[in-house]
């Protein structure tokens, strides 16, 4: 786990609801559980600084960082996807997004990148398909400088035929199996009565390696999944222990927050 990854983290699954800020002191505390040196750490926040996730605060135990509202608008998203209990209905429409050609490589390539983040893929170079319309879609367009089409339809066709030439779900549904198995081998080697930033660093471990889905996984209505589709077991036992480990982490957290 990088810093930065682990930061976006920290503040996605902590600090969000503990005021969405914390000084540089403590966001080191917090992150050196995970082996993450205090140089890394402010490596990560001043590239986070300069993309715009973070912002500068004085806060009464010195120097911090907050998170800025396109920050907040991510955590938001990730959140409802990373926490989604069981699939979303479906109406049977898609949302299509029609992009103009970008002929820069750099912008190209970020758009594409946050638009799989968004449950997003492409039928060709400017259109994107999704099962739904992403409530941050019309950020990421305005960061970009980006005019598009977006509009629902019903397409031509069977729908399971459509998911299966546009998302690899075979790859999708061997990464969950994949992800289980790792999970229950983290979770069985951390013993009972393990000390709090212990059971955080164990519990930030799985909470990562689960967000990695969101680039992953577009979140299809289970109309449109194979039957036993292992994401469901996957998420299931996530969800578990995540809720069982919470409330030591939550203690690591709210003590280093407080320390001077």
């Amino acid at each position: 786990m990088n810093a930065r990854a682990a930061l976006f983290d920290l503040y996605g699954d902590h600090l969000r609801s503990r005021g969405g800020r914390a000084s540089v002191a403590a966001l080191v505390r917090l992150l050196a559980p995970l082996e993450i040196a205090a140089p890394a750490v402010r490596t990560a926040i001043s590239r986070m600084v300069r993309q715009g996730w973070l912002t500068p605060v004085r806060l009464p135990s010195g120097p911090g960082y907050e998170v800025t509202p396109k920050c907040v608008r991510r955590l938001d998203e990730a959140a409802l996807r990373i926490y989604r209990a069981g699939t979303i209905a479906w109406s049977g429409r898609w949302h299509l997004v029609v992009l103009p050609p970008m002929r820069e490589r750099p912008r190209r390539e970020r758009v594409r990148a946050d638009l799989s983040f968004l449950g997003y893929a492409p039928l060709s170079e400017t259109t994107w398909i999704g099962p739904r319309s992403s409530p941050e879609l019309d950020s990421l367009l305005a960061g970009e400088n980006a005019v598009a089409e977006r509009f629902e339809a019903v397409l031509d066709g069977d729908p399971q035929a459509m998911v299966a030439r546009t998302w690899d779900l075979e790859a999708i549904g061997t990464a969950y199996e994949e992800w289980l198995s790792q999970a229950m081998e983290l979770i069985g080697a951390l013993p009972d009565g393990s000390p709090d930033d212990r059971v955080f660093a164990t519990r930030s471990r799985l909470l990562h390696g689960w967000r990695n889905f969101l680039f992953r996984d577009p979140g299809l209505p289970a109309c449109l999944l194979p039957d036993g589709w292992p994401g469901e077991k996957a998420r299931a036992y996530f969800e578990q222990e995540a809720a069982r480990l919470l409330p030591a982490a939550a203690a690591f957290v709210d003590s280093q927050l407080t320390e001077q």
